[in-house]
């Protein structure tokens, strides 16, 4: 490998393109390409901010892919310096969103955004489910090899997770802490917990956290949605979207919706943009996405088997998860197998701050990959 130093920063050389795993790379191009083709059909139908909010989804596009080349060519050693910076930066920003006087919690229900300047709105928590999963990963590692006891470890990971979380949740923004929270079981089960403590866990999980949760957490609409999803007619307000949803996917049909008479979803450039697939792409469009996205995940936790490096493995296996948790959430919700809650499907959902993260995960995810084969 072709190594070049400027300063601390170390890229890979020419050399190192050719390491690069095209098994990884072709699914996500395939699945950006599908998610702007789908988008424009989705904006210009009648959506007041288009072609500006379109323009911008491209942008950030051609941003996060730059981002991605950018990491996926660091030296691997510098990645634990890039993943402390990114959970430091995360949580600096976190900090900042109840404090800086700019709220969309009025539109979104959640205070979770910040207005910078030139970049414009900007989700902290996005970044710091990547920071997360970089810095638990070496904790991981550290316990693996015995460098420190597990009390400790566990210790040091419960700080590292609680102030981030603590933020989030306070947002509210549920869903993004229970994205944060499977890569982290998702870990664990990599570095190896014996199942029946899993299976203790999970327990205690039912018979303490969900009551509390319901309890003391969950808005009134957000219980409305659960309940709807079991009981399924007891709230039409509440299921409006998810009967919106299904009705365009059903439209769709093989090839997509041929009529130029669309249904109308609530939030269908995001969070059900799974239903506008179905709609203008049909039911071989959503069987595509789906097989790219089951491809992607599943040769993420192939190399993560390979790699050498603990670390790198739960890194992986980590950011797999992370991808895994959002492509089952939002097809799930859109079709009605799961709550409906704010989780975009990535690469595809328009929103600049997810696309530029996706990119930012998916760099780390070819990183890690290019140290197995270079």
């Amino acid at each position: 490998m072709d190594n070049r130093s400027n300063g601390l920063v170390r890229l890979r050389g020419i050399t190192g393109l050719k390491s690069v795993d095209y098994y990884l790379v072709v699914p996500i191009l395939a699945l950006t390409i599908i998610g702007l083709y789908v988008l424009q059909k989705v904006l210009s139908s009648g959506y007041a901010a288009y072609p500006g909010n379109y323009y911008r989804q491209i942008v950030a596009t051609a941003g996060g892919i730059f981002a991605a080349i950018i990491i996926a060519m660091l030296d691997h050693q510098f990645l634990k310096l890039v993943g402390r910076a990114i959970y430091a930066v995360s949580l600096m920003l976190l900090i900042l969103v109840p404090i800086d006087g700019y709220s969309l919690a009025s539109t979104w229900g959640a205070d979770s955004w910040l207005n910078l300047p030139v970049i414009g709105n900007f989700q902290p928590s996005e970044l710091a489910k990547i920071g997360l999963v970089l810095v638990a990963s070496e904790i991981f590692e550290s316990m693996a090899e015995k460098r420190v006891t597990l009390l400790k470890g566990f210790a040091t990971m419960g700080v590292v997770y609680a102030f981030p979380l603590l933020l989030i949740l306070s947002q509210p923004d549920f869903g993004t802490a229970m994205v944060i929270m499977f890569t982290f079981v998702c870990m664990l089960f990599a570095w190896g917990i014996k199942y029946r403590y899993f299976l203790l866990a999970i327990s205690s999980v039912i018979v303490i956290f969900v009551p509390a949760v319901w309890t003391f957490y969950l808005e009134p609409y957000q219980k409305e949605r659960i309940l709807s999803l079991v009981f399924e007619g007891s709230s039409p307000k509440s299921e409006y979207n998810l009967v919106q949803s299904k009705s365009a996917i059903a439209s769709g049909g093989l090839a997509g919706n041929t009529t130029g008479i669309y249904t109308s979803v609530p939030v269908k450039e995001s969070d059900f943009i799974f239903a506008a697939i179905s709609e203008h792409l049909g039911f071989i469009g959503t069987t595509t996405v789906i097989a790219l996205a089951f491809f992607f995940i599943c040769r993420c936790l192939y190399v993560a088997s390979k790699v050498p490096s603990k670390a790198s493995s739960y890194a992986m296996t980590g950011l797999a998860g992370y991808f895994a948790f959002h492509y089952i959430e939002n097809m799930g919700m859109a079709v009605g197998l799961l709550p409906i809650t704010g989780i975009p499907l990535p690469f595809i959902s328009l929103g600049g701050t997810a696309m530029l993260i996706n990119f930012m995960a998916f760099g780390v995810i070819l990183n890690i990959s290019m140290s197995r084969n270079g």
